[in-house]
């Protein structure tokens, strides 16, 4: 598909010559059975190895270069889509390529591209490795919808050169279509504000910053991949011990990506006693989905504001908790584990900020104030923990799948402090097998004295003592070994 607009007659000199077709692909790294480009090589001149310059597509799609009898010139065939506004941005500021290729019967099929140290053109953003950090970033994004951009919204590069904040402008040219539209129109009017001399200083350097913030996260598709349930079991048995049908629930509703290839329609609500490993689980579901995460801790936030951020009218503005999530994860699709929800408070008068959260778990997008942007979040899958489901209001109840998590049996306890406890307590503390055991008589007493405790947190808490016990009695009374009974459990931890 010709990216250019053939209405006119071919023989118009003002009208561009498009030479190549457009592959749509989504494939994370490029090779010489998916690459970037090809190139007509019929004359047979390109070699494993060529250098040149593409030319300015505004006349010609090609690429020059030279060899012993001259300058040559190969027309481009094929362009992966996620490429074009990139190889247009190479050729408009004549910037020097090294490609690597290999030769197949249907061209010269190019899966790199680096950087020469000549003719930049005064192209500050060309310098530090700003090209393969672009392909990397155009590799990981999805390829961009099959339809022409309108003439007025396809970005001409001409308007955004100029400016003191180089690197972002020619970031946003290269990407192009690979932006969610909505974004990329947000960063062509911030960009105006960053270099325009009408406004304040104050506000340029809020639009610059909020631009940063913007360009520097990977804005993902909300295309996932199946998941394997084997090894889905494998990560949950990992991090929790027993718990059989807490297990099978979780998968059951994540499962469902294999169906979709997009993520459930409702989140995660894990409810159950402190110490159970609702934490644990958010992490699993996490490492099974392959997303970075990030938590918000409710019961520290009392103002809105927080979540939202703060308008950029204020001197000391800056992005919410939300935003600054997605920028710390550097990419749009991740999970948000949202801790103690039933303790979100009702702030200072200012609403209540569990409130807020109901637009991004609603994966219609979230607004926040400071970068005055409506940021995509059909990537977003939200874990939530409480330990008290009546003190969370029935709006957010609905937007999850609820899972209770139960509290340990005794004997599973003592499963989780012989088997799981203390021999990590043991291992991290450099103790060898023997020097410290526990009689079955002794376990009893552990699980005894926990009784009316609920999770494994203060059972953890026992390990710590009884470890660090038996290696003072070790190190200082030089004893061999500790064997810990009923009674010297009770006396110690009594």
């Amino acid at each position: 598909m010709p990216v250019f607009d053939f209405n006119h007659s071919p023989e118009d000199p003002r009208v561009p010559e498009c030479t190549y077709n457009i592959l749509y692909s989504n494939e994370p790294e490029a090779s010489s059975f998916h690459p970037i480009l090809i190139l007509d090589n019929s004359q047979g001149k390109l070699r494993h190895h060529s250098s040149g310059v593409f030319t300015n597509p505004m006349k010609r799609t090609a690429f020059e270069f030279k060899d012993e009898e001259g300058a040559v010139s190969a027309d481009i065939l094929q362009i992966d889509a996620r490429f074009v506004s990139l190889l247009k941005w190479l050729g408009e500021n004549r910037i020097n390529v090294r490609l690597s290729g290999a030769l197949r019967e249907d061209g010269y099929s190019v899966y790199k591209i680096r950087e020469l140290a000549l003719g930049r053109g005064g192209k500050l953003s060309a310098e530090d490795g700003f090209l393969q950090f672009m392909i990397e970033r155009l590799l990981s994004s999805d390829a961009p919808s099959e339809e022409i951009p309108d003439e007025d919204e396809e970005e001409t590069g001409d308007s955004m050169k100029l400016t003191s904040i180089q690197s972002i402008t020619d970031f946003i040219t290269c990407a192009g279509r690979t932006l969610p539209d909505n974004i990329r129109l947000w960063a062509r009017r911030n960009l105006a504000v960053a270099r325009s001399h009408e406004v304040s200083p104050e506000e340029r350097r809020h639009a610059q910053r909020a631009l940063s913030i913007m360009m520097n996260i990977q804005w993902k598709g909300n295309y996932f991949e199946a998941i394997d349930p084997v090894e889905a079991r494998r990560i949950l048995d990992e991090e929790l011990y027993g718990m059989e049908s807490v297990k099978q629930r979780i998968i059951e509703t994540i499962i469902q990506i294999n169906r979709t290839h997009t993520l459930p329609a409702y989140g995660l609500l894990l409810i159950g006693p402190a110490g159970t490993g609702k934490s644990q689980i958010a992490y699993a579901v996490a490492r099974i989905l392959k997303l970075p995460w990030t938590t918000l801790d409710m019961s520290s936030i009392n103002d809105p504001e927080q979540l939202t951020g703060s308008s950029r009218i204020y001197a000391n503005a800056k992005p919410g908790i939300i935003m600054d999530a997605f920028s710390m994860a550097g990419e749009s699709n991740l999970v948000f584990i949202i801790n103690e929800l039933d303790k979100a408070s009702s702030g200072k008068g200012n609403g209540n900020p569990a409130d807020v959260l109901l637009t991004l778990l609603d994966n219609l997008g979230f607004t926040d104030n400071y970068m005055e942007c409506m940021i995509p979040t059909v990537g977003v899958y939200p874990i939530a923990t409480a330990n008290d489901k009546d003190q969370i209001s029935a709006p957010l109840m609905s937007r999850f799948a609820v899972i209770e998590i139960p509290d340990y049996t005794p004997e599973e306890k003592k499963v989780i402090f012989s088997r799981y406890a203390l021999p990590r307590v043991l291992k991290r503390i450099g103790m060898r097998d023997g020097e410290c055991v526990l009689t079955p008589d002794g376990l009893d007493a552990v699980i005894e004295l926990h009784r009316n405790t609920s999770g494994i947190r203060d059972l953890e808490q026992a390990a710590e003592h009884i470890a660090a016990n038996a290696l003072y009695q070790i190190e200082v009374n030089h004893v061999e070994c500790v064997s810990f009974d009923g009674d010297m459990v009770r006396a110690l931890l009594g």
